[in-house]
């Protein structure tokens, strides 16, 4: 304060005495009643003031602030104190299994161990930090830059150690703060290939699911992607039990509370018979490998309450490719290529295909509920129907069978599946009424050819049934006489899914009902060792009695007559009259065109009391080949007698 000066009018500086000799004499002119004089006022003292008005300023600032802070904010800051002062951690629990109908386990919980990183934790030197993240990068073998990102995204360091990493990890892991090992699980599926399509596989949770269920999940938990494990996805899951940590602010443990104790997530029984999946599997490929494609469908159901049996989709993949820890070149192969990434669709309840004389069951259960026909009345199948062109007299088209019937009754056209006796009750010819298209995709629907099933399996589609107004709105053009024909062989624009087929099969089988496919048979508690039933899946009817029973009957009286060859010498099933069990069955080829085919078979046994209804289909077979029929009768030859 020194430097500041006051100027008198000699050049020369006051001195410091003469500021206390003009002080001491203004005192004594004061006491004689002189008169005041100016005297400038020394800089210093404005500035002490200012000083002191601005500290006065400043404590009444922090009074109101810190009003503010322990009185209006109280409780936000206490609750802040309250979580610093507390860590929740997770305490694991196991994920549910899955079980075949005889107990089998299919799916099991491995254990493995993740490194994670508290964010918060790290020291919050930079260069400390930086060292600490060099260390875990060698002792991991990993980019320094990797860890790094992983830690800013909050995404999980490294999964699934390996022993060696796990032992390094341990005897480090002192010394690096922010860093935990944590012991997770991954799934192992068993024979993983066979049953991928149904069993479905796990991936690392999305952020919007975890943000949706924060109390069921962390940031490094596993959900269902596909199949089961997605669609049981909320009886499967666990639910991680919570220990509390209690710390001072020297970052000390106090104590230790479990505030909710882990509960494993519950099990599954399915109806599946892994033994019968194994074998459609295998006689389907052994096939395959013959006829030189790689796709197909078999699909097995208990008529009696829609329970699946066996549901295989070729070609397959392993679902434990998709498991942390797996060969990841391996994943990459199948993830790049398009004609194994194919593997990953399930034909069996998302693949729409043409179904060719598979359909004539369910058109004979219309004509006979609609008493087009007599069941005994016999049309003369000579191979061929001729179709004038209604705006041409001279001109016609015909329609081809692919062989000659002779006089034919309805059991003998579905035995020998003949398409001039379906043409003609289809679509009318001559002096014959038809049903015609209406009539006809009303009873497709009846037996639910365009509608979901409801299959406890993500991913299933509708089938589809045309009609005019379709083809007038597609293709801008009229429905001719020679759609309804197609349609009524089933050719054409018809597109349905393999679970429908076999679906409205099982009406025929068990007389009149149809049920709702189910996968799972029991929801189950393994928690305490012993299997505690939780759930039980009841039947789910989704219709009943929409073709009367006596007209069923003649129905299957026909499929069966495609076996045994009775009346029918060109039955078409009678490669299935060897075994064990009587049976019915009823084929189906669809041109797709360029000499290529889909082949079904559809079979139900026993005749009289049916316990499995068989659905099989070989896509894209080149040329006209006994694919599917020999299938069939392995499997179930196989299945009557093991």
């Amino acid at each position: 304060m020194l430097k500041f000066r006051l100027s008198k009018n000699s050049d020369e500086d006051i001195e410091p005495h003469e500021v206390l000799l003009d002080s001491l004499a203004k005192k004594k002119e004061k006491e004689l009643g002189i008169s005041e004089k100016k005297f400038e006022v020394p800089l210093l003292k404005k500035i002490l003031q200012g000083f002191f008005v601005f500290c006065i300023l400043l404590i009444l600032g922090l009074f109101l602030k810190t009003i503010q802070l322990q009185v209006f904010e109280k409780e936000k800051y206490l609750a802040l104190a309250e979580n610093n002062k507390f860590i929740i951690h997770k305490i694991q629990a196991e994920r549910g299994v899955i079980y075949d109908k005889d107990l089998k386990q299919l799916v099991f919980n491995k254990p493995s161990f993740d490194l994670i990183c508290e964010k918060n934790n790290l020291p919050q030197d930079e260069t400390e930090r930086e060292k600490i993240i060099n260390d875990v990068s060698l002792l991991l073998k990993k980019d320094p830059q990797e860890i790094k990102d992983k830690i800013e995204k909050g995404e999980t360091v490294f999964e699934n150690l390996s022993q060696e990493e796990l032992v390094l990890l341990e005897t480090k892991i002192e010394e690096l703060p922010g860093f935990k090992i944590v012991n997770n699980s991954i799934r192992e599926y068993d024979e993983g290939p066979v049953f991928s399509h149904v069993l479905g596989y796990t991936g690392k949770i999305g952020s919007e699911e975890l943000k949706n269920n924060p109390e069921f999940y962390s940031i490094n938990d596993y959900v269902g992607i596909s199949g089961l494990e997605k669609s049981y996805e909320d009886i499967l899951r666990k639910n991680s039990g919570e220990l509390r940590i209690e710390r001072d602010v020297q970052d000390n443990v106090i104590s230790k509370e479990i505030i909710s104790l882990p509960q494993s997530g519950n099990s599954l029984v399915l109806w599946l018979d892994s033994d019968l999946q194994n074998k459609i599997k295998e006689e389907l490929e052994n096939k395959l490998n013959e006829l030189g494609t790689k796709k197909a469908v078999g699909i097995a159901m208990d008529p009696k309450t829609g329970g699946i049996l066996a549901l295989v989709s070729l070609p397959g993949f392993d679902n434990n490719l998709f498991q942390k820890g797996a060969d990841q070149e391996e994943l990459q192969k199948l993830l790049d290529d398009p004609q194994k990434l194919n593997s990953l669709f399930n034909r069996a309840i998302s693949g729409k295909y043409l179904v060719g004389s598979t359909i004539k069951p369910l058109i004979a259960s219309a004509v006979l509920e609609e008493e087009i026909i007599s069941p005994e009345k016999k049309l003369d199948c000579e191979g061929r129907i001729i179709i004038q062109n209604p705006y041409d007299k001279t001109s016609s088209s015909t329609k081809s069978d692919w062989t000659i019937h002779g006089w034919t009754d309805l059991r003998k056209a579905i035995a020998e599946s003949c398409d001039v006796y379906f043409y003609t009750v289809g679509g009318g010819y001559e002096k014959q009424e038809g049903l015609g298209p209406t009539r006809i995709k009303e009873y497709l629907e009846l037996f639910n050819w365009n509608a979901k099933t409801g299959i406890d399996l993500p991913g299933e589609t509708a089938g589809f049934i045309p009609d005019k107004n379709w083809k007038k709105t597609t293709w801008k053009s009229n429905w001719w006489d020679g759609d309804t024909y197609n349609l009524a062989i089933g050719q054409g624009f018809l597109q349905i899914t393999p679970l429908e087929v076999i679906t409205s099969f099982a009406v025929i089988a068990n007389g009149g009902t149809m049920y709702q496919p189910q996968i799972v048979q029991k929801i189950v508690d393994t928690s305490t060792g012993a299997m505690k039933i939780i759930e039980e899946m009841e039947p789910k009817i989704i219709s009943k009695n929409f073709i009367t029973p006596e007209n069923l009957q003649i129905v299957r009286e026909g499929m069966r007559q495609a076996v045994t060859g009775v009346n029918s010498p060109q039955a078409s099933s009678i490669i299935l009259n060897s075994l064990p069990v009587s049976a019915a069955a009823k084929t189906g080829t669809a041109e797709l065109g360029n000499n290529h085919y889909h082949n079904w078979i559809t079979v139900f046994a026993p005749y009289e009391d049916p316990q499995i209804v068989l659905t099989l289909m070989t896509e894209d077979v080149r040329g006209v080949q006994e694919a599917v029929k020999p299938i069939a009768r392995n499997i179930l030859e196989w299945y009557f007698t093991k």
